[in-house]
């Protein structure tokens, strides 16, 4: 009421200093982080408690003194160890170097595979169940269908240009050296029909390592095919791109649909 008399019509809040920083002290900040370097994962509540000061206080220590956050740990398939991630470096090397010496060449060469799992049902994404409904009705209901216990192995095959080869072993087999040469020999005969007076090397070929793939028979069979096998890395530790930029599109493509009768190869 003083104000308005003094002829202060404002409805805005004065600024106001606020609590001052008397306990933001170099001790403080260093107390903080031996209680951080003793467990990572210990929490603001905890620190605040430990120290006597508000939890308030601490986050804002953290986040204007020290320029920290917690994060969720990273999930990643595997953990290499010292010899994987040496192996891993040294086949990087050599594909970057075949990368070096004529990109056009070594792309054009370059035909790789890999295999994934296939469920005899998988069902639909939320996204695909969507419906169009009039405005107050009431929402489909989707329920809750788990992947079956059946499945079978897509063996793929690929380069730049296309996919060759797509193989689903039948069920209750498992892919040994003998069906892994006859899909070699399968893919050689494929790729001189589509590259019929191109080919002038000898292909570059990618694969996992397999112990199909890794046998002594396969590397034979390779050389009599005129493959020239290159080192495949160890399971890397991020997550494998072919699950995001080859697979994703086709399995989203067949979920909600029976196919447990999906055996034999396929060309395209």
């Amino acid at each position: 009421m003083a104000q308005f008399k003094r002829g202060d019509f404002s409805t805005c809040d004065a600024p106001r200093p606020g609590r001052p920083k008397t306990m933001t002290t170099p001790e403080i900040i260093d107390q903080i982080n031996e209680l951080i370097l003793e467990d990572r994962r210990t929490s603001a509540t905890s620190i605040a408690e430990q120290l006597g000061i508000s939890r308030e206080w601490v986050g804002s220590i953290f986040h204007e003194e020290m320029d920290i956050r917690k994060l969720y740990a990273k999930w990643v398939p595997k953990c290499l160890n010292v010899d994987q991630k040496r192996q891993r470096f040294q086949s990087s090397e050599q594909l970057v170097e075949f990368f070096r010496r004529n990109l056009n060449d070594f792309l054009s060469r370059s035909v790789t595979m890999e295999e994934t799992w296939l469920y005899h049902y998988d069902s639909e994404t939320k996204q695909q169940s969507m419906e169009w409904r009039h405005s107050g009705s009431s929402r489909p209901k989707k329920f809750g269908v788990q992947k079956s216990a059946g499945k079978f192995l897509a063996s793929i095959f690929w380069d730049q240009d296309s996919i060759h080869l797509i193989d689903y072993l039948p069920k209750g087999q498992t892919i040994n050296v003998k069906c892994y040469s006859s899909l070699l020999v399968q893919l050689k005969d494929i790729l001189e029909e589509k590259r019929r007076g191109k080919i002038t090397k000898s292909m570059l070929f990618l694969h996992g390592d397999d112990t199909s793939h890794r046998a002594l028979a396969t590397q034979k069979e390779l050389a009599y095919l005129d493959f020239q096998c290159l080192d495949h890395p160890p399971n890397s530790p991020d997550l494998a791109p072919l699950d995001y930029h080859l697979f994703s599109g086709p399995k989203k493509q067949m979920k909600g649909r029976c196919r447990g009768d999906l055996v034999g190869h396929t060309t395209f």
